[in-house]
């Protein structure tokens, strides 16, 4: 499967990048600040790709999950080309009676095998989760 995707330059160091028929997004840098830069959003990926692999694995687990979060950091090397190397990721999940064995696994499921992005870095990745149990909604009488 290929996919594509263009930038355009406009002007300073901001781009417009739009992945195939995909709703553009504008990439910028940190002094400029009118969109994410290049290795924020490549945090942005990897966060929504373990996000969607989790949600999936949980939803077929029937698990009652409300809300659900992903909070990321990345530590990037000193030198040049700077790439991550160690990314922490934490996977908050809300809702009533969730199991952290599912939630284990489906960490697990998508950290080693279904999240492409994740696999196309070459980072130490570290993760940790909470389960917030959700409270019972008071009834009228």
């Amino acid at each position: 499967m290929m996919i594509e995707a263009k930038l355009k330059w406009t002007e300073g160091m901001q781009f417009v990048a739009r992945a195939e028929d995909r709703p553009a997004i504008v990439i910028d840098n940190k002094e400029e600040g009118s969109g994410p830069g290049p290795m924020q959003l490549v945090l942005i990926g990897v966060a929504g790709c373990t996000a969607m692999d989790v949600i999936h694995i949980m939803r077929k687990k029937r698990a009652n999950v409300s809300d659900f979060e992903v909070n990321i950091r990345g530590e990037r090397a000193e030198n040049h080309p700077r790439r991550f190397v160690k990314i922490q990721i934490e996977y908050v999940l809300y809702g009533t009676g969730i199991k952290r064995t599912d939630v284990e696994q489906a960490i697990s499921l998508s950290e080693n095998k279904y999240c492409s992005a994740i696999a196309s870095l070459n980072a130490e990745f570290d993760h940790s989760y909470r389960i917030v149990e959700a409270r019972a909604d008071t009834q009228e009488a």
